[in-house]
């Protein structure tokens, strides 16, 4: 009797690596011989094949979020530990490119529309997410988001309307919709396609 094995997340091999994905991959290195793993070691917990471990590594990839904390996870680590290694040049300051950012998969969300996190927080803990959104399908049925934080979105192409709580509200480009994100929200009808918008999750310090 053949084992099946289940399916390991692809990435997307026309993806042109990126400073972010190189840093990343140098942290999982680290941490996997700081305790003595081989890639095969790594792969098999993670579910990925050793060739794209390898890849990932070295920064020939930029893998998705749900990659890297597969890969965080196989090597005990919490997701943030990940990015802490990224070194900046006479700055604090983050460059990501166009195209550069690690694609999120968010839960509900199909292949298509994606969530690309152009900053990662550097620090034990996390003061904002910011993700370039891009939607595209016009048949897709969103479900409730809910987070702690505030939400601001800024409209950039297209028109849709979104939800939060029980009001509703059309946005266009240039506009801007500020918002408390335990308030159960998200996409309620995309109008005109593509549509894309910034989404900056700003985390409350509650020692404040």
């Amino acid at each position: 009797m053949t084992k099946k094995t289940k399916k390991a997340p692809v990435e997307n091999p026309a993806s042109a690596p990126s400073s972010l994905a190189a840093s990343v991959g140098a942290s999982i290195r680290q941490l996997r011989t700081a305790q003595g793993l081989t890639l095969a070691d790594v792969a098999v917990r993670a579910n990925i094949s050793q060739a794209m471990l390898s890849r990932v590594e070295t920064g020939a990839v930029s893998p998705s979020l749900e990659t890297v904390a597969a890969l965080a996870a196989a090597l005990g680590a919490d997701l943030p530990a990940l990015f802490r290694g990224i070194e900046t040049q006479a700055s604090d300051a983050q460059l990501v490119r166009k195209g550069e950012g690690l694609e999120v998969v968010r839960r509900g969300t199909k292949r298509g529309h994606t969530y690309h996190l152009l900053a990662s927080d550097r620090g034990p803990r996390k003061a904002f997410e910011p993700f370039l959104v891009t939607l595209t399908d016009k048949s897709e049925i969103f479900p409730e988001f809910q987070h702690p934080g505030t939400e601001f979105i800024h409209m950039l192409e297209g028109s849709l309307r979104y939800r939060h709580g029980s009001e509703n509200y059309l946005l266009k480009p240039g506009d801007t919709l500020t918002f408390s994100g335990n308030v159960p929200h998200g996409p309620q009808t995309l109008l005109r396609l593509p549509i894309r918008f910034l989404s900056i999750i700003i985390y409350h310090d509650e020692s404040h």
